[in-house]
């Protein structure tokens, strides 16, 4: 959408090509997006340099990125929050994690920020006269002898059919639902990896890569873990209640064998805390807690989203209770339901929680011992765990929860150039061939870079302005 705007407001002539039956992707679902020297952070005197971000974002990749293109979206975000305030928007800027130094995560005030940023996009679309095209598929980009871009061809319900253009901008989402893709270039990747995002199938890469683009860091993906995996439908899995219990940084967290494996309050940073999960066995780890760090929890917030979001999640909170979950609350409900379907396991035993963890009882005994003496000394031996979220587990009934590595989208795609230009195997642009989003590849490393919060969708928007600005001027 921020593609499709920039170029109309650039004076270009706007189709969008949407397969879905409404446009959206991840970005519906996203929390906030990442900006430097924004007149929010200038407001309230927030010192976030871009010459410090940008060389944030080259040290956390080791330099294994595309610098160009970080420069390029770091120096057009601040820029585009004064656009997106101009069209109405009203943001905050708030921490991701404790101690974070600049401020640069952006969240809509208004609302969560994903579905509000695309509403206001749309109406901009429909204002300036961009047509949108829904339930249209691209099926190829054509190019003419000089191996210019000249349109595409798409497939809607009732026909098929070709669109010329001078400009193409690749916005398909990336390949997260791809399965054949996942498996040939993911080397970590498995089938029993949660997709907790839009399952796109990477029908831009495949274009793309039809007519000789270059592709680059195709197999990264937005990792996070541990996560809770339930039931229910994984777009809404952060609004379930055991999924944010198993990320509180008071639990204990351990591996198939009852070992513990790694600082749980790292769970601050889950896209990088994922990694020690992906080293353990069957990248399968297990939360537990008792019945008092659950009651903290409950009463007092989840340290993790107050820390982000700086509200309680409305249907945790339950008040003081001095004689366990109240059986009508909806964190009962949900331990009821995971326990029955084989998630969950709630016990007044350790030695129980061990036989369904599948550990030797005596080392589940000798890891919660060990780990009660780090909480009574105030001193994590091991794993250097801040004394802040040590808490000892000795009040049942003692609670287990079955973790593993979910993913929200893929980051590799399309090798692109400081103007999103699409490159082939020379690294030369490829005519009037743009991507953007996570289409593009060479922006983040292995490992999404939640320092600079709010990449994603930062990146999302600012590549996409770039590419408009750039496929309007195109000639």
């Amino acid at each position: 959408m921020s593609a499709a705007i920039t170029a109309r407001e650039h004076g270009a002539r706007v189709k969008v090509l949407e397969k879905r039956a409404a446009p959206g992707g991840n970005s519906a679902i996203a929390g906030g997006l990442f900006a430097a020297e924004s007149p929010v952070q200038k407001r309230f005197l927030i010192d976030a340099r871009r010459d410090d971000l940008f060389k944030m974002a080259m040290d956390f990749a080791h330099w294994d990125i595309n610098a160009g293109v970080v420069r390029a979206f770091i120096d057009k975000s601040g820029d585009t929050i004064r656009w997106l305030e101009e069209k109405g928007l009203v943001f905050r800027v708030v921490p991701f994690y404790p101690n974070q130094n600049p401020l640069v995560y952006h969240r809509v005030q208004q609302g969560q920020s994903g579905p509000v940023l695309l509403k206001l996009l749309l109406k901009r679309c429909a204002d300036l006269g961009v047509e949108l095209l829904c339930r249209t598929r691209a099926t190829g980009i054509t190019r003419d002898v000089t191996g210019r871009v000249t349109g595409v061809t798409a497939s809607s319900d009732s026909e098929e059919f070709s669109i010329a253009a001078r400009g193409v901008i690749i916005a398909t989402g990336g390949y997260a639902g791809n399965k054949e893709l996942l498996r040939k270039h993911c080397s970590y990747w498995t089938d029993d990896m949660w997709c907790m995002g839009m399952p796109h199938t990477g029908d831009g890469l495949l274009m793309a890569q039809e007519i000789g683009a270059q592709a680059e860091g195709v197999g990264t993906l937005m990792l996070e873990g541990p996560v809770f995996q339930s039931a229910s439908n994984a777009l809404g899995a952060w609004q379930r209640a055991l999924f944010h219990v198993a990320q509180e940084p008071l639990t204990l967290w351990v591996n198939t064998k009852g070992e513990r494996f790694m600082d749980e309050s790292a769970i601050f940073h889950h896209f990088e805390s994922v990694n020690g999960v992906i080293r353990q066995p069957g990248k399968i780890s297990f939360c537990l807690l008792d019945e008092k760090v659950m009651q903290e929890a409950l009463v007092n917030g989840l340290l993790r989203e107050r820390n982000r979001t700086g509200n309680q999640i409305e249907d945790m909170a339950i008040g003081p209770k001095e004689d366990g979950l109240p059986l009508d609350s909806p964190v009962q409900k949900e331990l009821e339901l995971q326990a029955s379907q084989g998630r969950v396991k709630v016990s007044e035993s350790w030695d129980e929680i061990a036989g369904w963890v599948g550990a030797d009882p005596e080392v589940l005994k000798a890891t919660i011992d060990e780990y009660n003496s780090f909480c009574d000394q105030g001193w994590d031996r091991i794993f250097a765990k801040d004394r802040t979220y040590l808490r000892a587990l000795r009040t049942p009934p003692y609670y287990a929860m079955k973790c593993g590595v979910g993913f929200l989208a893929s980051l590799g795609g399309i090798k692109v150039n400081h103007r999103m230009e699409a490159l082939d195997h020379e690294d030369n642009p490829i005519p009037g061939l743009y991507a953007i989003g996570q289409d593009a590849g060479g922006w983040e490393p292995r490992t999404y870079n939640a320092r600079l919060t709010g990449t994603a969708l930062g990146f999302a928007i600012n590549s996409g302005r770039i590419a408009g600005e750039c496929a309007a001027r195109f000639r």
